[in-house]
C-alpha cells in the first residue's frame, strides 16, 4: 500500500468523523430548541411564528417545536405594586396617598393579559384603575374625613378597584400606607382634634357632676321618706319605741331617775352599770 492510498484512507475517516459530530451536533441542538422548562410559579405563553397558542403550557417540562415557538413565562404568583396618587377632596383639598397593592395573574387570564397589554400588566391595567379608584373615593370625602377615616377610605377604594380591574387580574388587598396632607391643613386638624378632645372631656366632668348632685338628692328623698315612714308608724303604734328599746337593750339594768312625787317633770334612764360605777 502506497503513501498515497493511506492519505486517503485517513482522509475519508475524517470526513466520516466530521459528519458524524456534525450530526450530533445537530441533534443537539435540536433536543434543546425543541423542549423547555417552565419554572414554578409561573405558566409558559406559547407563541409561534407570531401566533399566540389558546392554551398555556404548565410549570415543568415541555416539548415545543424547535425554532419556531418560543415560550414566555409568566407569573402567578402573588405581586406587590407601589402607587403614589394625587388626588383633591370634596373641599378642594390636595391629598397625597401612597398605596401597595396586592394582586396575582390568574391562569385563565395568561393567555390574555399577554395578548391584551404589553410589558407589566400592573403599568398597564392596575395603576390607571388604581389612580382613578381612589381620585373617586377620596372626591366624596373631606379632608380631614380622609385622615380620620382612613380604613373606610381602603375598604371603599378596594371594591372600586376590583370593580374597575373586574376578572383580569386577581386584587388580594390594598394597603393604605401613608395619607399626607399640606402641613397647614395638618395643623389646622390636629388644633380641632384638640378641641374636640377638651370638649369631650369637659362634657364627661359635667356629666359626672350631675350624676353625683342626683344621686345626693335621690338619697335625701330616701332619708326624708323613710324619717316620715317611721313618724307615721309611731303615731299609729306608739309601743313600737319599747319594742325598739327592748331589742336594743343590751342586758344591763337600767336606773330610771324620776321628776318627783308628783310625777312631773320627765324620767331619766341610765344604765345601770353605769351608774354604780359613778358611785
Amino acid at each position: 500500500m502506497g503513501i498515497s492510498e493511506e492519505l486517503n484512507i485517513d482522509a475519508a475517516s475524517l470526513r466520516k468523523y466530521l459528519a458524524i459530530g456534525i450530526v450530533v451536533f445537530v441533534l443537539i441542538v435540536l433536543s434543546f430548541s425543541s423542549s423547555f422548562i417552565v419554572g414554578p410559579g409561573h405558566r409558559g405563553v406559547l407563541v409561534t411564528m407570531g401566533r399566540v397558542s389558546s392554551t398555556f403550557a404548565p410549570e415543568g417540562f415541555g416539548l415545543k417545536a424547535p425554532f419556531i415557538t418560543t415560550v414566555v413565562p409568566m407569573s402567578v404568583r402573588q405581586q406587590t405594586g407601589s402607587i403614589k396618587t394625587e388626588c383633591f377632596s370634596s373641599d378642594l383639598q390636595q391629598v397625597n396617598i401612597d398605596l401597595r397593592v396586592l394582586y396575582r395573574i390568574p391562569e385563565s387570564a395568561v393567555v390574555r393579559i399577554y395578548q391584551d397589554y404589553s410589558g407589566d400588566p400592573f403599568d398597564s391595567l392596575v395603576q390607571p384603575r388604581v389612580n382613578e379608584a381612589i381620585k373617586e373615593v377620596t372626591a366624596l370625602q373631606s379632608a380631614e374625613s380622609i385622615v380620620k377615616k382612613r380604613e373606610d377610605i381602603k375598604t371603599k377604594a378596594f371594591a372600586l378597584i376590583k370593580q374597575k380591574v373586574g376578572n383580569v387580574l386577581v386584587i388580594e388587598d390594598v394597603v393604605v400606607q401613608n395619607i399626607s396632607l399640606s402641613k397647614e391643613l395638618e395643623s389646622a386638624i390636629e388644633a380641632k382634634m384638640v378641641q374636640e378632645q377638651e370638649a369631650a372631656k369637659a362634657k364627661f366632668v359635667q356629666q359626672k357632676a350631675e350624676i353625683e348632685a342626683k344621686t345626693v338628692v335621690i338619697r335625701a328623698k330616701g332619708e326624708a321618706q323613710s324619717i316620715q315612714i317611721r313618724g307615721e308608724a309611731l303615731k299609729k303604734s306608739p309601743a313600737l319605741i319599747q319594742l325598739q328599746i327592748v331589742e336594743k337593750w343590751n342586758g344591763v339594768s337600767p336606773l330610771v331617775v324620776g321628776g318627783g312625787a308628783g310625777g312631773g317633770g320627765s324620767n331619766i334612764i341610765l344604765p345601770l352599770g353605769k351608774f354604780h360605777a359613778e358611785q
